[in-house]
């Protein structure tokens, strides 16, 4: 097991190290940026020395403290024997699908990990035998549209990173729902050796027309890229977005609307450091962007039906999955959105049919 050494340049040291460990560095990882921002995370020794971790999610630490905890833990390539799925819950006021959840997570304590970022947990009143009890990460508001939203997926990621055995980081919404049963999703995402982040450059208004001139020369026209929100991330791309502080800068000081840095701040992270080596560059979350509208359509009772949930698992099957890195398979959707509260109902009445749970 390799052992972070955390001393102002060394965690950079480390973070490197670990990166290739994961024979990573064989592929085309721009190690030279990480390097460049070590400066950033000089004063992490000392912030590591005051931080306090209690025995739950509910630490008192701040962003950087938590992040800084986060790049110095152990790097995660040692072998665990039930590597586990972190999901990462990002929610605006509850959880009204928490029932379809539960009954996905049922039976396979070990294999997952809960995490929740909202500032009205505390008025969810859950049982102690939820899965969801107790896992809300500190929080703190989060603005549509603006840099908080990225704030928020990073205490998300950080927080997931203090566990070794998560090795895979997926980030999902109140609205979102499993497609297929835990098993299916599980041994889906092991088998793979590619993350999921959907990144495309765009010449219209709504991608390269959200580039603002003045963040170069650290992003340039050629670097930026946009993407679904909804990522899957493993953990050496998990370590590089709780790393980057270079671009995170440059985009809360220019990406502001009509530019959302949650659509292009990791899809861009990703080109410049990444040239798709370890990225699969698609979102393994289905949503229907067919309206003219700046969300997504959203789904409520009346329109759930099996006939519905299958044509989305058909969706998966007529796309093109010849880039993964895994075996052949017909899945390609993994989890889906936008499903309204009143979904509820009529999922849980045919998830064992069509959903298998």
């Amino acid at each position: 097991m390799l052992t972070w050494m955390v001393f102002g340049a060394g965690l950079f040291v480390g973070l490197i190290a670990g990166l290739n460990a994961y024979g990573l560095l064989t592929y085309n990882i721009n190690t030279s940026l990480l390097q460049s921002q070590q400066e950033s995370w000089d004063s992490c020794e000392s912030m590591l020395t005051r931080a306090k971790t209690g025995t739950s999610l509910q630490h008192n630490m701040t962003d950087t403290e938590l992040f800084c905890r986060a790049l110095a833990v152990s790097s995660g390539e040692e072998i665990v024997s039930e590597p586990k799925i972190s999901f990462l819950f990002l929610v605006n006021d509850n959880l009204p699908l928490l029932p379809l959840w539960e009954k996905f997570f049922s039976g396979h304590q070990g294999l997952y990990s809960i995490y929740v970022h909202s500032i009205h947990a505390r008025s969810w009143n859950l049982n102690a035998s939820s899965v969801f009890y107790a896992r809300t990460i500190p929080s703190r508001v989060v603005e549509w549209g603006r840099i908080s939203m990225v704030d928020a997926e990073k205490r998300l990621v950080a927080n997931a990173l203090l566990d070794v055995s998560n090795k895979h980081f997926v980030l999902l919404s109140e609205s979102c729902i499993p497609l297929y049963n835990f098993t299916t999703v599980y041994n889906y995402l092991i088998s793979s050796n590619l993350s999921h982040v959907e990144s495309y450059d765009n010449p219209g208004r709504r991608s390269r027309g959200r580039y603002n001139k003045f963040m170069a020369p650290q992003i340039t026209l050629s670097h930026w890229r946009k993407g679904s929100q909804w990522f899957e991330i493993q953990r050496p791309l998990a370590q590089i977005f709780i790393a980057d502080n270079k671009y995170y800068l440059v985009f809360k000081r220019f990406c502001k609307p009509t530019c959302y840095p949650d659509e292009h701040y990791l899809p861009t992270l990703l080109n410049i450091f990444d040239q798709g080596s370890l990225n699969s560059n698609r979102s393994l979350t289905w949503v229907d962007w067919t309206k003219l509208s700046p969300h997504p359509a959203q789904f409520k009772k009346n329109q759930i039906t099996q006939q519905f949930l299958q044509k989305i698992h058909d969706d998966g099957i007529s796309s093109n999955c010849t880039n993964e890195s895994q075996p052949a398979t017909s899945i390609y959707f993994l989890f889906a959105r936008k499903f309204h509260p009143s979904s509820l109902e009529p999922l849980l009445a045919i998830s064992s049919r069509v959903m298998g749970f």
